[in-house]
């Protein structure tokens, strides 16, 4: 064999192991991600919206607790407003535990942060807190905006 050949062979192996390595990559993610990012998604594109009584009404009880309606859509608008709209949003993760600063022990929360770029402030981070309830679902109790 010739030094062409013998450099192919080697750069088609090593891509063979990278692409048989990848599905054992991405099945060693918490399969609670998926769930917990769908729904703060599903949230957000609520909020993207400004739909103050929609993005309310599907927080959990946790959320409506801590505010009311009238005063999250003040807060909602004044918040996304000045920003302007999304240009782009990206996961920069998932966590997940059963202690979360400001928020009772011993639940089963998910925090999810996002890198966001609004159209009036490119550098931003959205960090949604998520509370999983007794029907399993998933549900946002928290929204701040870095």
């Amino acid at each position: 064999m010739n030094r062409t050949s013998s450099a192919r062979r080697r750069i088609v192996v090593g891509a063979l192991l990278c692409a048989f390595s990848l599905p054992q990559i991405a099945s060693a993610q918490d399969p609670r991600a998926t769930v917990v990012q769908k729904a703060a998604r599903d949230w957000l594109a609520l909020a993207d919206k400004l739909d103050a009584t929609a993005t309310w009404k599907a927080a959990g009880p946790r959320f409506q607790e801590a505010i009311s309606e009238g005063r999250w859509a003040a807060l909602l608008r004044k918040e996304r407003e000045a920003r302007g709209a999304v240009v782009q949003r990206t996961i920069a993760g998932t966590r997940f535990g059963a202690n979360f600063p400001a928020l009772p022990p011993g639940g089963n929360y998910a925090m999810v942060g996002f890198r966001t770029v609004f159209a009036n402030q490119p550098n931003s981070v959205e960090d949604v807190t998520l509370e999983q309830g007794s029907d399993s679902n998933w549900r946002v109790i928290g929204y701040v905006i870095r």
